[in-house]
């Protein structure tokens, strides 16, 4: 099976509700498509999320990335041959993670069409579902409460609430939903680097005296800040989660070994694909730190290549896989099941994708 060709689109999906954290607000989920043919007619999907607040890349970027850098690298090449094919992917251009997740994603799908077998039967297969969490957008508290109850009535159990635009406001913010929706649903904080490393001692200190039962919080401090993350890690008992800190393997590495988190996000977008994706389980399950797979604002084509990934490795014990549930409508038949916090793996090759309507 040799890469024949690598054609890029655009989908775009409406959200049920805007998205907002404290870096941004977005109404609709308008992402890069990657559709890679083989010579044998099989085909493999893909999807990058142009991110520019975070990963500073955009749709016009995104697409330049694949089709004049990364498809004149790897096409013609043998699917068989993934290391080959990853090392030209990584070393064609740098940076730009989020168009090399989307071309990886759709060659691990032909990858896995080759072996005749789903995904994340390949990476690893320890579990065939996997339960995701729902974000609640950081908006008044009276509209976030009611966002946070009306997740619970759709069976979410897991809420991960939008922080870090008013310390004192962020406070009462999760106070007022904890009493909302009670003791029995688990709750994380993300800050989206909206707090200074004192604000966050402050404001997760005042979180545990209220003893309102946080599970994480995720990324408080800039992304840069590996000393203000440190001495959040290290002057609070609740669980400091690293998102836009940790790109690379290496990042991983600095960040574990310093100790400024106890746990890690890695997200496809980020790292660059599954193939650098795999490499921080294996640095988290050798030092033993547990990882979650999150999202950006993804349709459910990424975020499918996300769940494999989520299912296929034990050190990844928190799942932030929400993107389809923010839409309003599925242009993607096939896949993985998403129903309400649940995603549940098929047994169809690949990523498991029997079409995509692109718009």
């Amino acid at each position: 099976m040799i890469i024949k060709n690598i054609e890029v689109s655009e989908i775009l999906v409406p959200l049920v509700t805007p998205f907002k954290t404290a870096l941004r607000t977005v109404e609709a989920v308008n992402d890069i498509v990657v559709k890679i043919t083989s010579n044998t007619g099989e085909i493999g999907y893909g999807e990058a999320a142009p991110t520019a607040v975070i990963t500073g890349e955009t749709k016009e970027s995104i697409k330049s990335a694949i089709l004049n850098y990364i498809k004149p690298a790897i096409i013609g090449m043998e699917i068989d041959n993934l290391e080959s094919i990853m090392e030209k992917l990584n070393s064609c251009i740098m940076k730009n993670t989020s168009a090399k997740a989307a071309v990886d994603m759709a060659i691990y799908d032909l990858y896995a069409k080759k072996l005749n077998s789903p995904l994340y039967k390949i990476l690893g297969g320890y579990r065939s579902e996997i339960t995701t969490d729902i974000t609640i957008s950081v908006n008044e508290i009276d509209v976030m409460v009611q966002d946070s109850i009306k997740a619970v009535n759709e069976g979410f159990n897991i809420l991960k609430i939008k922080v870090g635009k008013d310390c004192e406001k962020d406070i009462e913010r999760i106070d007022e939903i904890r009493k909302a929706v009670g003791k029995n649903v688990s709750i994380r904080v993300d800050a989206n680097q909206g707090w200074t490393s004192k604000e966050a001692v402050k404001i997760i200190s005042d979180l545990e005296d209220k003893d309102l039962n946080i599970d994480l919080v995720e990324q408080p401090v800039k992304y840069w800040d590996l000393e203000g993350m440190k001495y959040v890690t290290k002057n609070t008992y609740t669980k400091i989660l690293a998102d836009e800190s940790v790109f690379s393997a290496q990042d991983a590495v600095k960040i574990i070994q310093e100790r400024a988190a106890d746990l890690i996000n890695i997200k496809l977008m980020k790292t660059g694909g599954i193939y650098n994706a795999l490499k921080i389980c294996d640095i988290a399950e050798v030092y033993g730190v547990e990882c979650m797979v999150g999202c950006m604002l993804e349709s459910k084509i990424s975020v499918s290549a996300a769940a494999h990934l989520g299912a296929a490795r034990k050190i990844i014990t928190m799942v932030d896989l929400d993107g389809p549930a923010l839409c309003k409508i599925d242009p993607i038949s096939g896949g993985p099941i998403f129903c309400g916090s649940n995603i549940k793996m098929s047994d169809k090759v690949g990523i498991g994708f029997e079409g995509i309507v692109e718009t």
